[in-house]
C-alpha cells in the first residue's frame, strides 16, 4: 500500500518544499534563505558521515559477534533514508531527515518503524491487509 502512495509523494513534496523556501525567503530573505540551505546540507552531510560510519562499526560488530542485528539494521536504514532525505534541497525534508539520522531523535524514530514493522507482520501472518 505505501508504494501506491510513492508517485503522490512525488508529487507533492516537492511542491511543499517550494512553498515553504518561498516562505522562509519572503521572512528572512532571499541570501539567509539559501546560506540557511547551504549550512543545513553541510551540518547534514556531516552528521550523515559520522553517524553513518558509527552505525556501520555498531552493525559489523554485532554481527561479527553472532546475534541477530535487529536494532542495528534499522539504525543503519534510518541513516541512509535520513541522509537521502538531507541531500534533497528543502526545510521539509531536512528535518525529516534530522530526525532519522540525530542519535537523540533516531530511538524514536526507530520504535515507530518497529511498531509499524510489527503490525504488518501481524496483519500478514493472519490474513488482514
Amino acid at each position: 500500500m505505501a508504494w501506491r502512495l510513492l508517485p503522490l509523494a512525488l508529487l507533492v513534496v516537492p511542491i511543499v518544499e517550494i512553498a515553504v523556501i518561498i516562505q522562509v525567503g519572503q521572512l528572512i530573505g532571499f541570501w539567509p534563505t539559501v546560506v540557511l540551505l547551504l549550512l543545513e546540507s553541510a551540518l547534514g552531510a556531516w552528521l550523515v558521515k559520522r553517524e553513518g560510519l558509527r552505525a556501520w562499526r555498531v552493525l559489523s560488530g554485532a554481527m561479527r559477534g553472532g546475534s541477530l542485528p535487529g536494532r542495528e539494521l534499522t539504525d543503519a536504514a534510518l541513516v541512509l533514508i535520513g541522509g537521502t532525505l538531507l541531500l534533497t534541497p528543502g526545510f521539509v525534508t531536512d528535518v525529516l531527515g534530522f530526525f532519522f539520522v540525530l542519535p537523540m531523535t533516531r530511538p524514536v524514530a526507530r520504535r515507530i518503524v518497529h511498531g509499524y514493522l510489527a503490525r504488518r507482520t501481524t496483519s500478514y501472518v493472519t490474513g488482514r491487509s
